[in-house]
């Protein structure tokens, strides 16, 4: 169940003296950040603010995560298990999660196939955003759509050749370089990474489809 400030009354509470296990998930890598615990007032305020927010069990009080490091957890989605008893919150980390410096509660995660090109994608938009002196990504943007998508035809004739050539190393680098430009023209022309895959799943189940029909 997705939460929301209307339908919190259906959440089990009881069960838990008043709490209910929190888990944190990032929203890019889909790696689990940290377990918490809210009761109703964290839950509003989270929704409000935007911003994780949990019940402390030591302080007897609310904190928000983040409310002294500045890593705060900036909610993307919320919901309730089955049984109505057990959140789960989606969310983009603003550094490190754990107070120990690691990027999770549970140590550093294995690297997940396309998480970190997630993640990129997020370094772009901030790179975009804040624009500094000294960043390729924002000199690419400033010089406007054109030249990101002259980058990417540049940058796909040289991964094309490096696998023509037979050369692992040169075609694992070039595609590298094609990616990165990719996202960057992808975000300069108001698209994303999501949006392509959503539309990469949208051929695939049209030709399921039409080849179930066709039997």
């Amino acid at each position: 169940m997705h939460i929301t400030a209307d339908n919190l009354d259906r959440l089990d509470f009881q069960k838990g003296d008043g709490l209910l296990p929190a888990v944190v998930q990032d929203a890019t890598s889909g790696a689990v950040l940290m377990v918490g615990w809210m009761n109703p007032d964290a839950l509003r305020e989270t929704l409000r603010r935007g911003r994780v927010v949990f019940w402390s069990r030591s302080r007897g009080s609310l904190w928000e995560k983040g409310e002294t490091s500045g890593h705060t957890l900036s909610v993307h989605t919320l919901t309730a298990d089955c049984d109505l008893d057990t959140l789960l919150v989606t969310a983009s980390p603003a550094g490190p999660t754990c107070h120990l410096g690691t990027t999770t509660c549970f140590g550093e995660p294995p690297l997940v196939t396309g998480a970190f090109i997630g993640r990129l994608q997020g370094i772009i938009a901030s790179r975009l955003a804040d624009a500094p002196t000294d960043s390729y990504t924002a000199r690419i943007a400033e010089a406007g759509v054109q030249r990101a998508a002259q980058k990417v035809g540049e940058e796909g004739v040289e991964t094309a050749l490096a696998a023509v050539s037979g050369d692992r190393e040169a075609l694992t680098a070039e595609a590298a370089d094609l990616v990165y430009h990719l996202l960057l023209l992808l975000k300069l022309g108001g698209s994303s990474l999501e949006e392509v895959e959503r539309e990469l799943s949208r051929r695939h189940d049209a030709r399921q489809s039409a080849n179930s029909g066709a039997g």
